[in-house]
């Protein structure tokens, strides 16, 4: 054992000093990567797969270098290309390489059994959703048996205004966060008819009222017959983490039913805040 791993620290050791040997050797290899990644990035913000020249056009490089990355990617299941189309997306090893980086979030992992037992204790979905640069993302979730054939995937970004979990985001992130995710939701509702767009005073109204009950309630935003309602999740600093969500159907959450599914969920939200270090006071009374 002890002489396998003195050969491991002479490997490395070897390796640096070949680095630093040929300095210039190292760089490319860095730069190849940076220019790799530049690929990756485009495939990730795509809605869809692409083809070749728009992947080329948005990288900034020539077709025939990003399809030379694009070869070595799908090799290595970081991308893949349809076989009818020619077009490519993110591979099957991009998808574990997100979702082991998301299992290593604390809050991801605090909150996996808290939305199973909230899934059993109310037939409702139960969504954990962290915020990213375009949104509110989901990260986790559980499927209730009261949402029939409606489900949201994993990945899906929230719409900030018009969705509890948005609300939640509005309300408790600094306005430098949030408004290039408002920008590019506006810019995405301009080329089609949303089912309602509230006024900047309605938003400023709603998260007022966020921000006094401690949650955020919608009916009939995300499909016309469900309802939504979401808590927010604080870490050690008292910042919101994440935000917790309930959905289901919307003439099941009416009246005392929907105060016992909102009590129930602010319960699991604040449990969580507490495990992640947000001081008392600001996980209950928030």
């Amino acid at each position: 054992m002890g002489g396998r791993k003195a050969r491991q620290q002479e490997s490395e050791q070897a390796m640096v000093q070949a680095a630093m040997v040929d300095p210039e050797q190292s760089r490319r290899r860095v730069q190849s990567i940076e220019v790799g990644f530049r690929v990756l990035r485009v495939l990730r913000m795509a809605e869809g797969p692409l083809p070749l020249r728009d992947i080329a056009a948005r990288a900034g490089m020539p077709p025939s270098k990003v399809h030379l990355y694009l070869v070595s990617f799908v090799r290595e299941a970081m991308a893949y290309q349809d076989p009818k189309t020619g077009y490519y997306g993110l591979g099957t090893f991009a998808i574990q390489l997100g979702l082991a980086a998301i299992r290593q979030l604390d809050v991801v992992e605090l909150a996996s059994d808290v939305i199973n037992d909230l899934r059993d204790r109310t037939d409702c979905a139960i969504y954990l959703s962290l915020w990213g640069d375009r949104g509110p993302c989901i990260v986790a979730k559980a499927d209730g048996s009261l949402q029939g054939a409606f489900s949201v995937r994993l990945g899906y970004i929230l719409p900030l205004t018009s969705t509890a979990t948005g609300l939640v985001f509005l309300t408790h992130l600094p306005e430098g966060e949030t408004e290039k995710a408002l920008g590019a939701q506006a810019a995405f509702d301009g080329g089609r008819k949303p089912a309602k767009r509230l006024s900047k005073s309605e938003v400023a109204t709603q998260l007022a009222q966020v921000r006094r009950d401690g949650f955020a309630s919608t009916v009939g935003m995300l499909h016309r017959n469900f309802a939504g309602v979401s808590a927010p999740i604080f870490d050690y600093s008292n910042q919101i983490a994440a935000a917790l969500t309930l959905l289901g159907p919307a003439e099941f959450m009416r009246d005392e039913k929907q105060q016992e599914l909102t009590t129930l969920l602010k319960e699991a939200a604040e449990g969580i805040s507490l495990r992640l270090g947000a001081p008392v006071a600001v996980a209950v009374a928030e």
